[in-house]
């Protein structure tokens, strides 16, 4: 594993599974992009390192015990490419579906670039936020456990 690919899944585990919010400056450059990750509401936007935590806090509130694995990594010039996987538990509510109390589960695959001195400085992602929809959906609809 090069050094990249190990920042990185230290910052996944650390900043996007535990929630270590702290930990976003030792990871992330001054400046984090958002170059392509539809559905994703920073999508496009330029983020300071305030602006990263309040999105993962953001992200996290609805699923606190979310769990990336990373399937797959590789490396090329400046950037670590990842597949993962991601599961969680719908804890609070999000686009307008109240907490149900069930499994969640997404695939995905990312591209992290990085700067000269090992930084994140942003990423291009695709994942299956439909799915997500659907389970979400699918809960809504299904009756309540007693």
């Amino acid at each position: 594993m090069t050094t990249r690919q190990k920042l990185l899944a230290d910052f996944i585990e650390r900043v996007w599974n535990r929630g270590e919010s702290a930990a976003v400056p030792e990871f992330l450059a001054p400046l984090y992009t958002i170059r392509h990750d539809p559905g994703d509401p920073w999508e496009g936007r330029t983020l300071d390192q305030a602006g990263f935590v309040e999105r993962l806090e953001t992200s996290r509130t609805p699923f606190p015990d979310q769990r990336f694995a990373i399937v797959h990594m590789s490396e090329s010039g400046d950037s670590v490419i990842i597949a993962w996987t991601w599961a969680a538990t719908h804890h609070a509510a999000i686009a307008g579906f109240p907490a149900s109390g069930q499994p969640i589960a997404m695939s995905g695959a990312s591209v992290y670039s990085f700067d000269e001195d090992d930084r994140l400085t942003g990423h291009w992602q695709v994942s299956d936020r439909l799915g997500v929809f659907q389970q979400l959906q699918a809960n809504a609809a299904a009756p309540a456990s007693v």
